[in-house]
């Protein structure tokens, strides 16, 4: 299971990626096009835009899974063990919840977005705006298995704390995270 988790994860980072350099192409290829033939691709300023909102959410579903999302964990890391368990079932409940409604809200718009064709592609705009149904799903069951590592009791202290330090950024004992005199 494990395997098929990481080639899943493996595959949306490919797919970020091709979703970058086809972004640069269109739009690099549509400024070159008007600057030396003063006219550009329509579509590929419309695919581009598309190619943004997938690299937008696929992203997401990335880096919660490495734990890359912003935080604060000023108050968290100093509490005793219970309360960081209580924040972390909390918090984690509450992301269930967005990622609930997401899903609701994407399915309330789903016929609409069926029906509603892009301008200049034509194509359906759920192949857009679908992309809702796979992030919230994604981010529920990441939000599901840490609650159950968490009611189970598999977590250690330092995973009840979510914020990952900054890289790059030096830490010395007289400092604190990333660096910053205490």
């Amino acid at each position: 299971m494990e395997r098929f988790i990481n080639l899943f994860f493996k595959t949306l980072e490919l797919l970020i990626v091709v979703s970058l350099v086809a972004m640069v192409f269109m739009v690099f290829g549509n400024v070159v096009l008007r600057f030396t033939m003063n006219s550009g691709i329509l579509i590929s300023e419309e695919m581009s835009r598309y190619c943004f909102i997938w690299l937008t959410y696929i992203g997401a579903m990335v880096a919660m899974r490495e734990k890359g999302h912003l935080g604060v964990d000023t108050l968290v890391k100093h509490l005793p063990m219970l309360g960081k368990k209580f924040c972390l079932l909390l918090s984690e409940l509450l992301m269930l919840w967005c990622n609930l409604v997401f899903f609701w809200g994407t399915w309330q718009m789903h016929e609409l977005q069926v029906t509603n064709v892009s301008p200049v592609a034509g194509i359906s705009m759920i192949w857009i705006y679908g992309i809702g149904y796979v992030v919230s799903v994604v981010m529920a069951i990441i939000n599901l298995n840490m609650l159950w590592k968490l009611l189970t009791g598999r977590l250690a202290e330092e995973d009840l704390v979510m914020v990952v330090e900054a890289e790059g950024l030096p830490q010395t004992p007289e400092s604190g995270p990333a660096g910053v005199r205490q």
